[in-house]
This record gives C-alpha cells, sequence and structure tokens, in this order.
C-alpha cells in the first residue's frame, strides 16, 4: 500500500511540474490539429530571397512528416485507440500538404490506401444517416482537391460518399455565405468550399476579427490568405506559427488562459483528485475571482463578434461560477446569465441548439449551485434543459451522441442526489477519451477499494460483535450504511472518522427500528431512555442492553480518540446528543401508542431530531482539521447550518416513507398536511412539502459555501454536504434505504469491483504528462501519439458514434472546452 500511495505521489508531482509551475505556458497544453497543420503547411514562402520554392512554415510540414498514425492516417484516436471521422479530412489535407512540395511520397501513399481502407469505409457508412454538418461540408472538399488538383485517384465506394455530397450539395444552395440561421457559417469552411463557390474578397475582409483571423480558425486562415494575401491574415498565422513552433497548431487560436486553467482544474475535480491540487486550484481560482472583479464594471462580451465567441465566453463563466462558489467565493449568477437578457444572443442560442450543447450543459450544472433569491438561475436551467433535451434527442442507435449515458444521468439524478466517490467512477469510464487521466485516476480508485473494502471488514466485526447484526428484528444495514459515508467523501478523511460515522449511522437504524417495533411496551422504552440518561444499564435486558453497550463501546471510543487528539473529554457532550435523540424516538412512539396527532410545528421539532443526522455529523467533525469546537456539540444549540440538515434529512425521508407511516399510524409532514388542509389531495401535499424542501436546501448550500454566514469550519460545513447526499441519495425518488436490492449496483461499483478503463491502443506514458485543455463536454480530452491529453474544440452540432478525436479541425468548433460537461 505505501509503494502504491508513493506512486500516485510521484504522478502528481509530475503533473505539478508540468502543468502548474509558473514558467509553463498555457497554450503548451493544447494538442495540435493534424487538419489545421496541415493547412499552414500548404503556404509557399511569398519572399524572393526564398529560392527554391518552398513552403512559409517549414515546421507545419515537418509536423506532417513525423505526425502519421502507422496506419497510414493523421489526426488522434479516441481513448480506445480507434480512429475517428475527422481522421479523415485530416488525412487527406496532410496528403495534400505533401504532394504540393513533393514529399514523403511513402507516406502519401499509406495515407492514400487508408482512406481506400475497409477501416475508412466503415466510419463513413457509420455516418451516412446522420452525418454532421461540417463532415458534409470539408470531407467532400478535401476529397475533391485531391482528385481535382493533384489528379490523385481515390477509390470510394459510391454508396459511402453518396449522401454525404448530396447533403453537401443542399447545404451550397439552401445557405448564404453568412446568415443567421445557420452558425458556423460557410465562410469559416471556406478552406473546404468547391473553386465553383465564388467567395468575393470583400466578404472575407469584412469577417475577418480584429486578430486577423477568420472565425479564429487556422485553416480558414490559411486560405483567406492565399486567396487575399491580407496582411492581417498573415500576421496571425505567424503569431500562431511563431507561439507553436515545431509542435504543430491548434484547431483555434487565439484561446483564452483563463479558460484553459478552468478546464484543467474542472477535469481534476471530476476524477476525484482534487485533493491533490489544492494549492494549485487556489492560486488558479484566485486569480480568476480578480478578473471577474474587474469585468462586473463592464459586459461579458462587447461586441458581441460570434457566436464562437459567444460560446466561449459563456462556457468559462460557467466554469469559473460553479468552481469558483463551491470554493467559497462570492459570485454573482448575472455572470452566467447575462446571455438572459440579450435577445440577439438568446435567439442566436435557441435557433443553434446543437451548437450551444455542451455550453448549455455547462449552464445547468451552475445552477446547481443555486442560492434563496436567484431567481435568474431557475429560468436559466429552464432553457438550457429544454435546448439540452430537444439536442439529445436527435438520432437513435449508434448515432445517438455517445455521451448521451452522461447527459441523461446529469439531467435525470440532482445533483445532490450523486455521491462523489460513484461520480468519479463514471466520469473515468464514461470520458473516453482522458486515458492518461484517467489512469492515474483509476489507480487512486483501486487504492480507495481496497481501503473501503478492509474497513468495511472491520465494521462488520463490530457490529457482529456488538451485537448488533443479529437482533432479530429491524434493518441489517451495516454495508449500506459504510456504503453512503465511504462514497458520499474522498479519502482525506481519516478512517476513523468514516468508521464512527458508519457505527453511528448502524445504531441509529437498529435504535429506531427498536422504537418502532409492533409490540414493544413504552415501559421497555422508556427503561432503555432512563438507562441512558443515568449512563448505567442496570435494570436493562435483551435488545435494550445490547443496543446501551453497543451506544457505550462506541462513546467510550470516539471519547477516546477525541483526547489523544485533543487532550480534551466530549463523554458528557456525546452522551447528551445522543440521549436527544433516543429521547425523540421515544417522544414518536408515544405519539403513535395514544393515536395523538402532532401540529406541524411539533412534529418537525421532533423529527428532526429523530432523523439522527446531527447525530453522526457533528461528533466526526470534532476530529477533522480544523476541529469543531465542543460548544457546538450541545444540544439544543445547534447552528442554522446543522438545523437546516436535520429538518431537509427529515423531509425527504417524509416524501418517500409517507405511505408506510400512513398504513402504521405514524406522523409524517406529508400526512400533517394532508390532515391540516382537507380540500388537498395526496399530490398537492407532495407538492407542498416538495416546495419547502427546495426552499431549505437553497438556503442550506449558501450555509455550506459562504464563509460569512457561519463560523462552522469549511470541513465541517462539507461533512454537512456530504451527510444531505447521502440523505438526498437514499430519498431521492424512492425509499431506497429500505429496499433490499436498489443499491447493489452501486455498493458494487464503490467497493467491490474496479473501475473499468480500456486503455488506448497507441498510448504511450511520456516522461512528462502534458495534459488536457480544450473541450467543455465530455467531447473534449484525446491522447495524442504523444500521450497529451488534448482538448479540441469542434464545431460539430450532434455527433455519431466513433465521432471524437484529437485532430478536430476548425470545421467542427462547437463548444468543446475542457471536460466542461465538463
Amino acid at each position: 500500500m505505501e509503494l502504491q500511495l508513493s506512486a500516485i505521489s510521484d504522478q502528481v508531482k509530475a503533473i505539478k511540474e508540468t502543468m502548474f509551475t509558473a514558467d509553463v505556458d498555457p497554450y503548451s497544453l493544447v494538442a495540435p490539429s493534424a487538419y489545421d497543420t496541415a493547412w499552414l503547411a500548404m503556404i509557399p514562402a511569398d519572399d524572393d530571397s526564398h529560392k527554391p520554392f518552398k513552403p512559409m512554415f517549414e515546421d507545419c510540414l515537418n509536423w506532417v512528416l513525423n505526425n502519421q498514425n502507422e496506419l497510414g492516417f493523421w489526426g488522434e484516436c479516441d481513448g480506445h485507440g480507434n480512429p475517428t471521422i475527422e481522421c479523415l479530412s485530416a488525412t487527406l489535407a496532410c496528403i495534400i500538404a505533401l504532394r504540393r512540395w513533393n514529399v514523403g511520397t511513402i507516406m502519401i501513399n499509406k495515407g492514400l490506401a487508408y482512406i481506400q481502407s475497409s477501416n475508412a469505409e466503415k466510419l463513413l457508412k457509420e455516418v451516412k444517416d446522420h452525418c454532421p454538418r461540417w463532415f458534409a461540408i470539408v470531407f467532400p472538399g478535401m476529397l475533391q482537391f485531391c482528385r481535382g488538383v493533384y489528379d490523385l485517384k481515390i477509390e470510394i465506394e459510391e454508396s459511402a460518399v453518396s449522401d454525404i455530397f448530396s447533403q453537401r450539395q443542399l447545404i451550397l444552395e439552401t445557405e448564404g455565405l453568412v446568415d443567421s440561421h445557420h452558425y458556423p457559417p460557410l465562410l469559416s469552411y471556406m478552406d473546404a468550399l468547391p473553386s465553383c463557390y465564388n467567395v468575393e474578397e470583400g466578404d472575407i475582409i469584412k469577417h475577418l476579427s480584429d486578430d486577423g483571423s477568420l472565425f479564429q480558425s487556422p485553416s480558414a486562415t490559411a486560405q483567406a490568405f492565399l486567396a487575399t494575401g491580407n496582411e492581417k491574415c498573415l500576421a496571425y498565422l505567424q503569431s500562431l506559427a511563431q507561439r507553436y513552433s515545431k509542435n504543430g497548431v491548434p484547431g483555434t487560436y487565439p484561446i483564452d488562459e483563463d479558460l484553459i486553467k478552468l478546464c484543467i482544474i474542472n477535469h481534476v475535480q471530476r476524477l476525484g483528485l482534487a485533493e491533490h491540487f489544492m494549492v494549485e486550484t487556489e492560486k488558479v481560482l484566485e486569480k480568476v475571482h480578480k478578473n471577474y472583479i474587474l469585468m462586473n464594471r463592464k459586459p461579458s462580451i462587447e461586441p458581441y463578434h460570434s457566436a464562437t465567441t459567444i460560446q466561449l465566453q459563456l462556457l468559462k463563466d460557467c466554469l469559473a461560477f460553479r468552481l469558483l462558489r463551491m470554493h467559497g467565493y462570492k459570485v454573482s449568477p448575472r455572470t452566467v446569465c447575462w446571455f438572459l437578457y440579450n435577445e440577439e444572443v438568446r435567439d442566436l442560442i435557441e435557433k443553434n441548439f446543437e451548437y450551444f450543447s455542451g455550453v448549455l450543459l455547462n449552464v445547468y450544472r451552475a445552477t446547481d449551485l443555486m442560492f434563496p433569491t436567484e431567481f435568474e438561475l431557475p429560468e436559466a436551467r429552464t432553457f438550457a434543459r429544454k435546448l439540452i433535451e430537444k439536442s439529445n434527442s436527435l438520432g437513435e442507435g449508434d448515432h445517438r451522441n455517445p455521451f448521451c449515458k452522461l447527459i441523461e444521468h446529469e439531467l435525470s439524478i440532482a445533483w445532490m442526489a450523486r455521491l462523489d466517490h460513484l461520480e468519479h467512477r463514471l466520469w473515468i469510464e464514461e470520458s473516453a477519451n482522458n486515458a492518461l487521466w484517467r489512469g492515474k485516476s483509476s489507480f487512486q480508485r483501486y487504492i480507495c477499494q481496497f481501503i473501503y473494502k478492509t474497513e468495511l471488514d472491520q465494521l462488520k466485526r463490530w457490529s457482529k460483535d456488538r451485537g448488533l447484526s443479529a437482533m432479530g428484528f429491524g434493518r441489517e444495514k451495516t454495508t449500506y450504511c459504510y456504503f453512503a459515508v465511504a462514497a458520499s467523501c474522498s479519502l482525506p478523511y481519516d478512517s476513523h472518522v468514516r468508521l464512527m460515522v458508519a457505527k453511528s449511522a448502524i445504531l441509529i437504524t437498529v435504535a429506531d427500528d427498536f422504537f418502532d417495533m409492533k409490540g414493544r411496551s413504552l415501559n421497555e422504552l422508556r427503561s432503555l431512555i432512563d438507562a441512558i440518561k443515568r449512563w448505567n444499564p442496570k435494570g436493562l435486558c435483551g435488545d435494550g442492553k445490547i443496543i446501551f453497550n453497543a451506544l457505550d463501546n462506541l462513546v467510550n471510543e470516539m471519547a477516546t480518540e477525541y483526547f489523544k487528539q485533543e487532550g480534551s473529554d466530549i463523554t458528557s457532550c456525546l452522551r447528551d446528543i445522543w440521549y436527544e435523540t433516543f429521547l425523540s424516538w421515544l417522544v414518536e412512539s408515544e405519539w403513535g401508542s395514544s393515536d395523538s396527532i402532532p401540529s406541524m410545528d411539533e412534529y418537525l421539532k421532533v423529527g428532526m431530531i429523530s432523523i439522527g443526522t446531527h447525530t453522526t455529523v457533528l461528533p466526526a467533525s470534532c476530529y477533522l482539521e480544523p476541529s469543531l469546537p465542543i460548544s457546538k456539540l450541545r444540544p439544543p444549540k445547534y447552528e442554522p447550518l446543522t438545523k437546516l440538515l436535520m429538518i431537509i434529512s427529515r423531509l425527504l425521508n417524509d416524501m418517500q416513507s409517507y405511505k408506510k407511516e400512513k398504513d402504521e399510524g405514524t406522523p409524517n409532514s406529508v400526512l400533517l398536511h394532508l390532515r391540516n388542509n382537507p380540500e388537498a389531495n395526496i399530490e398537492e401535499a407532495i407538492s407542498y412539502v416538495g416546495e419547502m424542501l427546495n426552499k431549505k436546501k437553497e438556503e442550506f448550500l449558501e450555509h455550506v459555501l459562504m464563509d460569512d454566514l457561519t463560523d462552522l469550519p469549511k470541513e465541517c460545513r462539507h461533512l454537512h454536504l456530504s451527510c444531505l447526499k447521502v440523505f438526498q441519495m437514499f430519498y431521492n425518488s424512492s425509499n431506497r434505504y429500505d429496499s433490499d436490492t436498489e443499491m447493489l449496483d452501486d455498493i458494487a461499483k464503490a467497493i467491490y469491483i474496479p473501475p473499468h478503463v480500456q486503455a488506448s491502443k497507441n498510448y504511450k506514458l511520456p516522461g512528462l504528462v502534458k495534459a488536457l485543455v480544450l473541450g467543455s463536454f465530455p467531447m473534449e480530452a484525446n491522447v495524442t501519439k504523444c500521450s497529451t491529453i488534448k482538448l479540441f474544440h469542434g464545431r460539430f452540432g450532434k455527433p455519431p458514434k466513433n465521432f471524437f478525436s484529437s485532430s478536430v479541425p476548425v470545421r467542427q468548433r462547437s463548444v468543446t472546452y475542457g471536460n466542461v460537461m465538463l
């Protein structure tokens, strides 16, 4: 185990040195696009002194010569080492670049062989019925360029390409060069338009950006320069080539450096590696926050140059909002919701919902962190969800977005109901492109599972030794309790913290069932309460004595551990909080036995205690660093955050257990609302409690994330959040805690079954790690031949199966910036 942990430490150190040191250029983390690099390689030097005729950017040509895949194609594979359709366009562009300068004959032939192979034909047939718009424009253009200009004989089965050519013809006949109904516009595909499609120089100059680029596309700008000789285009291309030197150019330029860093931080978080990069994360977020404070004095985008500008700015704003808010920074909802107040922008997003689908998912994720009275965020959430669902419904079978599972997961399960450990695993397994990072994070998952299995075995022995696993009544939930604790938070918490929380949860379950058991006399229950008050088991026997002895063992263990850590005795505090909890169960039993019905206020006052969340969270917080002050343990003077956790957990339980409790004659907030409002039906009662619950959760989240609302340590507040996520998971859409089967699959994935990570066929680990950057969706990262994790930024809409690769030409420029589903 020590060797494994040391290996993780070494890997983390290498990543930090490569990605987070002051002298690292963020642009060095962006992997090259074979397609765009090939286009720069085609440009001839125009200086008379350059004889014989030669390329202006020789380094780009050399990159093409040195980066052909062994199978014959250019462009990167997906995370499993399989070529994707953008490799077809990239390979044709590279063949053209080499043929232009009469070099690399063997490589040209090898590339042509791949284009005519059954592998390429398979890729073409996969997109036949649902061809992305960018591919329908670019691939035919490159194919005609090869055949027409260089007279290359390329034999491809007519049935594989006829529909693609037909789709291109329809696009050319119905779309304007630049119009308000299609984005990216045809002009951004200038490098792939047929020679018969006449583009006037004035149209090109009119749409150049201030930096001299045509839609920030290296390939389109290269063709614009070849067509016009425009000096601004040349300056842009020279700046691009100079910055990327011999490493190939990216699919878009320039790139916001803060966005690159936010994408990296976001990716680190979603892989479950955040604990290793806390200092680096804080430095990045501090800088981003300062920039946002300055930006608040002026509009985010002025003027709105293009849909790409809007897309990337909104992506950056969403990532910044979520990461900053999760780390305690104050950030206004307007940071994300500004697009709602610009009708032109809003209309553009609605008309091009496929193009914006990646960034819309990030809008949706940003609104997970909603505070009270933030009325803009619900509107943004509804807007984003509607368009995401519309986009996700396109295509079927093999032609559906390969990340539909992740998208549907985001939309169907509330963020609060998702446990961290399982979320990290899902991201590792489903984001197939993140091979290098997945290797490191999945390695950590193996270690976590080893620790979890060891601790669960300890817990089972404790439960058995204390007699709790064989009580003969109620629910045996040892494994459930440990799974919930372990999967809801990351490993920085020490083992004894997890075990103490799990033991507390087991004891609460057994004792609660003891008080709920039919036929149990009130005298027997009161005897147990009296023993706990006196903290003396005298007079107890049977189940009551077993429960008391287990409780005494747990309290002594916790008090001893705290004394070792802090040098103070908290025994009386622990006894008081447990006594309060047991007393609440007695009150509920007395209500049931006397058929008395409490008021809603009376019920919630008792119910928020009987749910037992404070009994697990507050004592455990004493062992965190920094430790919870002892004064915060004393009932009933709990902090507002703790009270919110208690009431929310009770309401979550009530909404899924009202049917059972109606049959048992037990009070429940849903049933009490029905009783107090005879004209209401059960759906209205559930809606009433649900609305109350949502308001409380927004208030709770604000108390967890903002430092100025409570003096509880941040670590303690986050433990409160983990506890609430457990309850939300148990009672999100059903009572999973009482089910014997619903949790088994999640438990197996968290504790027993290793993550399924298929290594890339071409994956080689370099001495130093380069890492991802662009891509805002799981569409983003890929492993290059030199094991660079890349973010591509493609202009595609709904991608089909096997669509993603690292050599995404600028044509596919849909928002895909850094694991933004990231």
